[in-house]
């Protein structure tokens, strides 16, 4: 039996397919992890989410801010839209709201001591250690799978609060958990979100830092496996911290991380975006 993580595959129904012909995934043995974002922008987002949904061994997920944005539109009553959507699909699909519900819930972050190896979709606020990261997620998690799901899905979206207080309470306080799991790549020297940026580590200013990079930041033990940010193209300065969102979406790769022994394998991405 293998483990297999792998990065946001956002709709790209065949590059996943080839991805897991190319590293014989035995479906009755292996287990896939999912960074988060299995859905949106690419033309396949019904198909990725049955198929991973009906999978024999059951798989990790942790959820990403497109899967988030779904729920949103499912079960939140979310006017958020954005014309590089593609989930109409699932919206009108006859088992939306089964496939809603099964959504709902999944992890945030997902510990396995056995494989040294913890997974979320955009990183651990730099702020926090493993264990303040875990009760985090699992507030978020408790949030989106217990009955007032709805309540939290109408007041997650927005930039407030930027960063993290132990004191912060209510919508507030998921709020920020929420981006901190799902939206992160920029932070300032106190670990408080840098939403506004999004562009390339070259033409950052000084004052915007990686989270990873973040002075100061909290030491996580065990290798980190995360997604969201395609334009680090997979890589990170740490050999303990795996960046696996390698833009498949955009014409770049899909990529698998074999948390055994840590091997990475790719195939190429959707060509004609």
């Amino acid at each position: 039996m293998s483990d297999y993580a792998i990065g946001d595959v956002q709709g790209c129904f065949e590059p996943l397919l080839r991805l897991l012909d190319h590293i014989h995934f035995d479906d009755k043995r292996d287990r896939l992890w999912f960074v988060g974002d299995l859905i949106n922008r690419g033309p396949q987002s019904l198909e990725v989410l049955r198929f991973v949904r009906a999978l024999p061994v059951q798989p990790r997920i942790t959820l990403g801010n497109h899967d988030l944005h779904l729920l949103g539109k499912l079960f939140g009553q979310s006017q958020k839209t954005n014309p590089d959507d593609t989930l109409q699909a699932i919206l009108e699909a006859d088992d939306a709201e089964e496939l809603g519900h099964w959504l709902r819930r999944q992890s945030i972050l997902y510990h396995e001591p056995s494989l040294n190896i913890v997974m979320c979709h955009a990183g651990i606020a730099p702020v926090w250690d493993l264990a303040e990261a875990k009760a985090c997620a699992a507030e978020l998690e408790r949030a989106l799978a217990g009955e007032a799901y709805q309540d939290f899905l109408q007041h997650m979206y927005g930039n407030e609060p930027s960063g993290w207080s132990p004191d912060l309470s209510g919508h507030d306080r998921l709020r920020v958990i929420t981006n901190y799991f799902t939206r992160m790549r920029y932070c300032d020297r106190e670990g408080r979100l840098l939403s506004g940026y999004k562009g390339s580590l070259a033409d950052a200013a000084r004052d915007h830092f990686p989270w990873y990079a973040v002075p100061g930041r909290k030491a996580i033990d065990a290798d980190i496996v995360f997604g969201h940010w395609a334009a680090l193209q997979g890589h990170s300065p740490s050999p303990h911290i795996h960046a696996i969102d390698t833009g498949c979406l955009w014409g770049g790769q899909l990529t698998a991380l074999r948390l055994q022994d840590r091997q990475r394998f790719s195939v190429p991405g959707l060509s004609h975006l």
